[in-house]
């Protein structure tokens, strides 16, 4: 464990105990561990990182089952729109037991008041290189009773963004069908970011009754940690299917993934 100034270790310990209290961590016994970090938001708040580089280069990579977003632009016209994104995705998807050993860290006492305390994740940590894959596949599986009993109905599906495309007015009774499918999987609606009316705003995209439009994008050209790397080649996948990028224009900043 990387030594932590008192400020961040401090909010370490706060947002681990957060995690705690919602079952996403347990205290561990665990032979692994991987060191932790703290950084500031721009909203001010701190965020807990895990540094999983160690245990990604002893996994086989599932690869990526969705090369490409999703184009709303293959979207028939004038079609009802209903857009949801699901509440902290990876957190409602349990890692097995077997494998939470390999997910620990070691959260530093403040001032060595006492023995240092080891904690591993029970669901599937931010920065393992097969999460985005497992939630790809996990929220898909729960999607099918939905995309069975709704056939006409146009469903994309892009980890934790999902649109519904129909040609009626998507009712009450649907809403509720979809809400209690998606929770008896444990997936959570957010409902703050429900969407309903024009307009829609879609992985990137700004959709009204008639017009589909990229919006605004600022990309982040000065790199100075992993987290900025993985911020721009987010934004450079993104561009490419609208600007015409060639995949192999990426690859000298591939590299840069690797911290």
């Amino acid at each position: 464990q990387w030594p932590l100034k008192r400020e961040s270790l401090l909010h370490a310990h706060e947002l681990v105990q957060e995690q705690v209290k919602q079952g996403h961590l347990r205290l561990s016994t665990s032979p692994w561990n991987t060191p932790i970090f703290v950084i500031k938001k721009k909203s001010g708040k701190y965020r807990l990182l895990h540094d999983l580089r160690a245990v990604n280069a002893q996994m086989h990579s599932m690869g990526a089952l969705q090369p490409g977003l999703p184009s709303p632009a293959m979207l028939p016209e004038n079609w009802f729109l209903l857009i949801i994104d699901l509440k902290d995705c990876f957190f409602t998807i349990a890692l097995h037991e077997d494998d939470r050993q390999r997910f620990a860290f070691t959260l530093p006492a403040i001032n060595r008041e006492s023995p240092d305390e080891r904690y591993e994740w029970t669901v599937l940590p931010q920065g393992m290189k097969n999460s985005p894959t497992l939630c790809q596949l996990y929220v898909n599986a729960a999607l099918q009773p939905i995309r069975q009993k709704w056939p006409s109905t146009v469903i994309y599906h892009y980890m934790d963004d999902i649109l519904f495309a129909q040609t009626t007015k998507f009712t009450d009774s649907q809403k509720q069908f979809l809400a209690m499918q998606l929770q008896q999987q444990g997936l959570i609606i957010a409902t703050e970011k429900i969407q309903e009316n024009s307009p829609w705003h879609y992985l990137g995209w700004k959709i009204t009754d008639s017009i589909i439009r990229p919006q605004k994008l600022s990309i982040n050209i000065d790199i100075a940690n992993l987290h900025d790397a993985q911020r721009l080649l987010g934004d450079l996948q993104w561009l490419r299917p609208v600007v015409g990028i060639p995949n192999e224009c990426l690859e000298p900043l591939r590299p840069l993934l690797k911290g």
